[in-house]
Order: structure tokens, then sequence, then C-alpha cells
């Protein structure tokens, strides 16, 4: 009786002993590794691979809430910009507008004074909504608690993480690189921090990264739907030249009106709108094109873009709108009457327009000029072009508590809230981002495409602004696409259980180091992104270079 072979590939023993053997270098190679046979193992029944479809991603979920929620309330004062946010936030709830505060009232808000508000509106360059998510939790807990200033910043934080696998998942059609995503979302600084402070811009990327996931799902459903339909015409016997309008996109207009609510928490939404309104278009122009139709470029430009502007585009300008609902109903909001001055109405063609639509849009090129004009000195303003190099990381807060409070046993001592982003993450997905574009260019992979495409929306559109104030916090816009851009490149790294074992080896050695690397790293960060109290020596340990002090 013959003895079986550990090679699983190797050829079924015939029982014939003179047989020749088969020459080492015509062996089939051996495939997968240690890693696969043990998954495999671990999710042999439909109850472990459930467990696993949703259980993994919900333990990170939790992982990324802890690190957002831990010691939420500390400081309780107000950082960095929370003095406007959450002021605002407590007046729109008080008074139905942004109201002014009077001089140097911070100190007494963070007693929990918080009455001390006035009747005179506050000019505001922001749109409400992001305000209003701010001011859910006051209404929640109270003003005088400052976890209730940055709950809900820390709720849509950590719903981000999960939205990013949720994505992640059907982009790549993997669990554990849906996992690998929301992992390093939940440990990064920048979004920790952004998740810990009470400021706008983690609304903004959420509701953006909705937007990104709408379009994913357009892609597959246009693309079935525009197939079925040009078959069934081509069966008819019609001329398809230019091919079908497609009038009902559903995952269109659930991507504007999610691009909407990223407008209506700041205007930087604005460019993730104009992006993704362009890549629909030539979304739709390369399926036409696979599809053999004639004139695919003028029929995605001047056939089907009108339809898909209509689904796209209205629907983010009305969502815009009503979150100004509390501005036009309401008598003493901030340029709300300019136009019933007699000096200030329009006159002429246009003087048929509502007083209060000649105010609201006065008000808007106010805003305008405001943002396009802004210039001011601040020591951690951070020009766009070291934005990727991580120049200038924005410190939020800092405090030195004294020797003998809690904490700080001798002197000095540092709390910092520094937001920056785990180095280890960021440099690694920006030099992935540099292989995708030329990935891109070589093999044209739409998945790569779209990937960059979230770059373009929340990156480029800043470039033009190097001369303006702006921070290197703003980069949690598009941060959830340099993830996507590391995640691509290490499945490639990893490789399937088809390769190789050595290479699947490797592959699969070589990622695990990385993302333990980056978890001690997070967790080196962490004191620094929590306002932990850490000895003045190990803060300065973090000053990898001269700028990030």
């Amino acid at each position: 009786m013959s003895v079986p072979s550990r090679d699983p590939f190797a050829p079924v023993a015939t029982g014939d002993p003179a047989a020749p053997a088969m020459p080492d270098d015509m062996l089939p190679e051996e495939r997968g590794s240690r890693f696969d046979d043990w998954s495999k193992r671990m999710l042999s029944t439909p109850a472990r691979r459930t467990a696993w479809y949703w259980g993994a991603p919900i333990l990170v979920t939790l992982l990324a809430g802890i690190l957002r929620i831990w010691n939420l309330g500390h400081p309780s004062s107000l950082v960095f910009d929370e003095t406007f946010y959450v002021k605002d936030a407590w007046t729109l709830l008080q008074n139905g507008y942004e109201s002014s505060w009077p001089e140097n009232s911070d100190q007494a808000f963070n007693r929990g004074e918080t009455s001390g508000y006035l009747d005179d509106p506050s000019y505001v360059v922001h749109p409400p909504l992001g305000k209003w998510l701010i001011a859910l939790g006051l209404a929640a807990f109270g003003a005088g608690d400052s976890v209730a200033w940055r709950i809900s910043t820390a709720i849509v934080g950590t719903l981000a993480v999960l939205l990013l696998m949720l994505i992640a998942r059907k982009l790549f059609a993997s669990t554990l690189l849906a996992v690998l995503a929301g992992f390093l979302f939940a440990i990064d600084g920048q979004a920790i921090v952004m998740s810990r402070v009470a400021v706008l811009d983690n609304s903004v990327m959420f509701f953006a990264l909705l937007g990104f996931g709408c379009v994913l799902l357009d892609r597959s459903w246009h693309d079935r739907v525009l197939g079925e339909r040009v078959a069934r015409l081509r069966a008819a016997g019609r001329d398809l030249a230019w091919g079908p309008v497609i009038w009902w996109r559903p995952w269109v207009l659930a991507a504007g009106l999610c691009f909407g609510l990223a407008s209506s928490v700041k205007w930087s939404g604005l460019y993730f709108l104009a992006a993704f309104g362009l890549y629909l278009i030539v979304v739709d122009a390369l399926a036409r094109r696979r599809l053999g139709l004639g004139l695919w470029t003028s029929a995605s430009v001047l056939k089907q873009g009108p339809a898909t502007f209509l689904l796209f585009v209205p629907p983010a300008l009305a969502v815009y709108l009503a979150s100004w609902t509390n501005w036009f109903v309401s008598d003493n909001a901030y340029y709300r009457t300019w136009a019933e001055q007699s000096s200030n109405a329009w006159t002429g063609a246009l003087a048929w327009v509502p007083p209060a639509w000649q105010s609201f849009l006065h008000y808007q090129q106010s805003i305008y000029t405001f943002h396009v004009g802004l210039s001011a000195s601040h020591p951690y303003a951070a020009d766009p072009l070291g934005w990727l190099t991580l120049t200038r990381p924005t410190s939020m807060w800092y405090a030195s508590p004294d020797a003998g409070s809690p904490g700080c046993a001798v002197e000095p001592c540092s709390q910092a809230i520094t937001s920056i982003a785990n180095p280890l993450i960021w440099w690694a997905g920006v030099a992935a981002l540099l292989y995708l574009v030329y990935r891109l260019a070589r093999y044209r992979e739409w998945r790569v495409g779209l990937i960059l495409m979230g770059i373009v929306a929340g990156y480029l559109p800043w470039l033009l602004y190097t001369e303006r104030t702006v921070f290197q916090f703003y980069t949690i816009v598009f941060l959830p696409y340099v993830i996507l851009g590391l995640v691509f490149v290490c499945g490639l790294i990893l490789g399937s259980p088809g390769d190789e074992t050595w290479r699947r080896s490797r592959g699969i050695s070589l990622t695990v180091l990385f993302v333990a690397a980056a978890a001690l790293v997070s967790a080196f960060w962490y004191p620094l992104w929590s306002a932990t109290t850490v000895p003045y020596w190990f803060w300065m340990l973090h000053s990898w270079l001269p700028s990030w002090v």
C-alpha cells in the first residue's frame, strides 16, 4: 500500500514500485500558505462565515468608538475652532440663528455659564448643517457638559469607519481588505483627533464618503441597466448610434443628496459634487463605448448628461437651501433683512426677486468673498503643497500641568491635541497613491480611477489657494481615499490563495508587519491625540520634523 504524499498537488500513486520518480523541477509548485489553510478551517461553516462577514467590521467599529469617545470630555475647555462652532450650535438651539457673544466669553462658557449670548446675530461663513449636528449633542446633554460639545462628532467619526469598510468590501470584494481599511482608519491620528474635537471637517468627510459610496453603487447599477436596454434596442432593430437615456438612476440621486449634505456643512463639499459629476459623465461615456455605440462621447455629454445633471445637482441644491431654513424663517439672522433697506434692494430686471432671496444671495456672495480673500497670519497655517508630506500639523490645544497634578508626578509635563495623521499610514498611503497614478495610466483600472477621484475632489482644488490660510487637518476629507489606495496596494502585495507559496507567504508577512508597525505608531502617538498627561520629554520624542513643534 502506497503512502500518500504530503504535497496535495502530487500525482496519485499507482502502486507500481518500479514507476520512475518525477524530477523535482517538474513537480507542481506549492501554492497558498498556512494562513490560507487556517482560514479555510476557521470559515468552514456558514455560521462562521457570517460571523466573520459582520463580526470583524463590528469589532473594528467598536475599537474606533473607544479610541474616539474615551475621555472625550477632556479638556473641559473649548479647543481651537470649537470657540465658534460649539457656541454657534448652542445659539442655534436657543435663538434659531447664530448669535454673537461678548468679548472673552470662552472662560465663562467653559465654567458652564452658557447663557451669556446676545440677541445680535453673528456673521458666520459656513452653512448651518454641521453646527446643527453639534447641537444634537448639546440638546441631549446640555451645553455645560464638554462631552456634549463633541459627542456628535465622535459618533460621526465612528460611523465613518464602518462606512469605509462597507465601501471597501464593495470595491475590493474582500472582507479581509475591508477590515484592513477600517482598522487603519480607526487607528489613524487625523481621524481620531477630528472625531474628538467639535469642528466641521469630520462631517464633510462623512457625507462626502457617503456620496462616494453611492457613486460606487451606481456604477454596477448603471452598467447593468444600460446593457439591458441596449440589448433590447438591438433586438428590436433600433438605431444605436447614441444609445438610450436612463432617466432613473437612484444612486446618482442619492449621491447628489449626500454631496449636498457635505456642502451644507462647508463649501468644500462642492468640490466633491463637481468632481463626481464629471466622473459620472466619463463613466457613462466609457460604458457606451464598451457596448459598441458609435457616438458614445456626444451621447454621454449631450443626451445622458442633462438627465444625469437633473438627477445630481438640483437635489444637492435643494438640500443646501433646506439647511438654511432657520435663516429664512428668522427675523434677526445675519443679513436676513439686508434687502429690505431701500439702498440695498435690487432694481431693474431683478427687482421682482423676493427680498428674502436677495438678502440670501447677498450673504452667499459675502461668504465667497471672505473665503477667497482669507489670508491671515496663523502659527499653524499649512500650505497645501506640504500636506502630503505632513509638513505642518495643527496643534489644537496644549497645556503644561503643574507638578503634583493628576498624572504629573514631576515637572515638566505636557497635554496636547495634535491633529496629525499616523505618519506611517500617511506616508505609505501617499506613496501608494503615486503608484496608483502610474497604474491608472498603465492598466486603466476603474477601481484605481474611482479612488483617485476622491483625491482629486478632496485635495487638488486646494492647490488653487496656496496663499490662503488653510490647515493640515483639512486633509481629513480625503483621508479615506488615501487609505483605500493603501489597501489596494496591500491587496496586490497579499496576492491570492492561488499564488505560489513563497509569494503568498511573503505578502502576508509584509502586510502583517506593516499593520503591526502602524498599530505601534498609533499607540505611541495616541497620548498626543487625546490630551493625555505625559512627561515633557515624551512629548518632545514626537517632534520628528522641526516643523512639528
